[in-house]
C-alpha cells in the first residue's frame, strides 16, 4: 500500500525520499498549485496521480486521460510521476508532450479521451507546479471534485487497478496548430506583436499567427522557464508596458500577449494603449452579437459593468450573466447556460459552439480579436476601443494574504458591507445600490461605481478591482473605501500593484 502523504517533510532527508509529501493547501478551488520540493515531492505527485485515477473510477468515466506539460525545468519529471500514479490506478494515459493547457483540452476532443491532467503552474513564478484537471469535456474540476480528490490523496484511500498503460502521441502540436488555422486567412494585412514572456506559448503562438496571414513581430518568444524579462501574465502591467513599447516601435496594428500556459490573451492597441481584458470582452461581444443576435455571455464579477449598460449590446439583445471568477466556474457556467462565450477579466475567454468548443484558449481569443479587426477594415483597434462608453477601471490588484486566512477575511469583509447596507450607511458618500456576493463581494453605489474583494483561487492573495462610469476620482475613492475595510485586518499585506 502506498504510504499516506505527510504535509511537511525536510528536503534531502531519508523520509523525504521515501514518503509522499502533499501540502493540503495546494488543492485549490478549481486546480492544484504547489511549490515543488517545498510543498510537494515526486512521490507526492505519484500519490496525486493515484488519487486522480481513483476519482475517475468513482465518476464511472472511461479510464483514459490526456496529459501534457509546460516548459519548466521540472515539469516533465512531475508529469511522469503523475503518469506512474495514474497507470497504477488502471488508467490509460495519452501523453501529448510539451503543450499549452488549451492544447490538452483540444486533445480530449481530437483523441476522444474523457479526462485531462495538464501539468502547469501557468504564470506562477518558477518553482511552482500544478495540475489542471477535468473528466467531462470541456469543463474542468470545480470545488466539489477538488475537495474529493484532496480527501482521497490525504487519506491514502487509493484504488489500484489493472489495465493501466502509457502511450506518447507524437507531433500533437502540429495537429493543434492545424485545427486553429483551418479557417479562411485574414483579408486584412495585419502586423501583430506576439508577446509570450518566454513561456510555453512561444512554441506555438507565432506559428499560428503567421499561418493566418499576419506579419508577426515576436517578443520574448524564446522558451525560458526563469522568465528573465517579466512574468508571462497578460494582467501584469510590466508585460503590458513591454508590449506597448514594442507596438509603438514596430508600428504594429495590435499587440497580443499570452500567459505561461497559453490559455489567456492580453491586448494592446495600435497606439500602444493597454486594454483590460474585460473591455476586450465587451468589444468581442459587440462583434459576435451582430452575427448571433440575442446571445448570452457569461462574465466574471471582476468585469466591467458595460456588459449590462452598453447600448450596442442592449440593441443586439445580449443577455449578460455575472458569475464567479475562475476558469472552471466560467467554463461550466458557459456550458450550463449554452452561452455563446464567457469572459474573465484575467483574460480567460471561452468560446462555445459555433465559435469554439467551450474551453479557454488564448490563441483562439487572439484569432477572434484579429477576425473582429478583419470585419471592421475601416477601424483600428484604438477606434474600436474608443467606440465603447468611457469607464475608469483598475488593474487586478492583489494584497498578500495567507492561504489559511484569506477565505475567512473575505467572509468578514462581506459581512461588513452587508451590515453597512442594512444600516443604510454610505460608501464613498453614496448609498449601496447592490451587493453581488456570488464570489466575494462586489459593492455597487448609486452612480454605478463599484469595488470588488475576493480571495485568489491560486495564490496566497486577495483580489481587489474597482471601476467607475463617472470619473477616475470616483474610482480612486472606491479603492480607498475598499482598502480601508481591508486594513481592519492585519493579516492583509502589501499590494502587488495599486492605482
Amino acid at each position: 500500500m502506498f504510504p499516506k502523504p505527510l504535509p511537511e517533510l525536510r528536503p534531502n532527508s531519508l523520509a523525504y525520499e521515501q514518503t509522499p509529501m502533499v501540502k493540503p493547501t495546494g488543492f485549490r478551488e478549481y486546480d492544484a498549485r504547489w511549490l515543488f520540493e517545498k510543498e510537494i515531492n515526486l512521490m507526492g505527485v505519484q500519490a496525486l496521480g493515484l488519487g486522480l485515477g481513483t476519482l475517475l473510477h468513482e465518476f464511472g468515466v472511461r479510464p483514459e486521460i490526456v496529459t501534457g506539460h509546460d516548459f519548466r525545468s521540472y515539469s516533465a519529471s512531475i508529469k511522469l510521476a503523475l503518469v506512474t500514479g495514474l497507470v497504477a490506478a488502471g488508467i490509460k494515459v495519452h501523453d501529448i508532450g510539451l503543450a499549452l493547457s488549451p492544447m490538452a483540452y483540444f486533445a480530449q476532443f481530437d483523441l476522444d479521451v474523457p479526462a485531462v491532467a495538464m501539468v502547469t503552474a501557468s504564470h506562477n513564478d518558477n518553482g511552482w507546479t500544478g495540475v489542471k484537471m477535468g473528466a467531462q469535456r470541456p469543463v474542468t474540476f470545480g470545488p466539489d471534485e477538488m475537495n474529493r480528490l484532496k480527501e482521497i490523496v490525504l487519506s491514502g484511500a487509493y484504488r489500484y487497478a489493472e489495465g493501466g498503460n502509457y502511450r506518447y502521441v507524437p507531433d500533437f502540436g502540429a495537429r493543434y496548430i492545424a485545427d486553429l488555422t483551418n479557417r479562411p486567412k485574414l483579408k486584412r494585412k495585419l502586423k501583430v506583436v506576439a508577446a509570450c514572456g518566454n513561456g510555453t506559448a512561444g512554441a506555438f503562438a507565432p506559428q499560428v499567427l503567421e499561418k493566418l496571414g499576419c506579419d508577426v513581430v515576436p517578443l520574448d518568444t524564446e522558451l525560458d522557464f526563469t522568465f528573465p524579462h517579466y512574468n508571462p501574465n497578460p494582467e501584469d502591467l510590466k508585460m503590458l508596458h513591454t508590449m506597448a513599447d514594442k507596438v509603438r516601435e514596430s508600428g504594429a496594428d495590435v499587440g497580443l500577449g499570452f500567459d505561461g500556459d497559453g490559455d489567456r490573451c492580453g491586448v494592446v492597441d495600435n497606439n500602444g494603449e493597454e486594454i483590460f481584458a474585460d473591455k476586450i470582452g465587451v468589444m468581442l461581444a459587440r462583434d459576435l452579437s451582430k452575427l448571433h443576435p440575442g446571445a448570452t455571455f457569461v462574465v466574471d464579477v471582476k468585469s466591467t459593468g458595460l456588459f449590462i449598460t452598453d447600448p450596442v449590446l442592449q440593441s443586439n439583445g445580449v443577455k449578460a450573466d455575472y458569475w464567479k471568477t475562475g476558469h472552471s466556474y466560467i467554463k461550466r457556467r458557459v456550458s450550463d447556460l449554452n452561452a455563446l462565450a464567457g469572459f474573465e477579466k484575467s483574460g480567460h475567454f471561452f468560446f462555445n459552439a459555433p465559435v469554439g468548443r467551450g474551453y479557454d484558449d488564448g490563441l483562439l481569443t487572439a484569432i477572434h480579436v484579429l477576425e473582429m479587426l478583419d470585419r471592421n477594415p475601416d477601424k483600428s483597434m484604438a477606434d474600436l476601443y474608443a467606440d465603447l462608453p468611457k469607464t475608469w477601471g483598475s488593474p487586478t490588484m492583489a494584497p498578500h494574504c495567507a492561504d489559511e486566512a484569506k477565505y475567512g477575511i473575505v467572509d468578514q469583509v462581506v459581512a461588513t458591507f452587508k451590515d453597512m447596507q442594512a444600516k443604510g450607511e454610505k460608501v464613498t458618500g453614496q448609498k449601496i445600490r447592490d451587493l453581488v456576493t456570488v464570489n466575494g463581494v462586489r459593492v455597487v453605489t448609486e452612480d454605478g461605481t463599484w469595488g470588488l474583494v475576493r480571495a485568489s483561487s491560486n495564490k496566497p492573495e486577495l483580489v481587489v478591482v474597482v471601476e467607475s462610469p463617472v470619473s477616475e476620482a470616483r474610482m480612486r475613492e472606491m479603492f480607498k473605501a475598499i482598502d480601508a475595510v481591508l486594513r481592519r485586518h492585519p493579516e492583509v499585506g502589501a499590494y502587488n500593484q495599486t492605482i
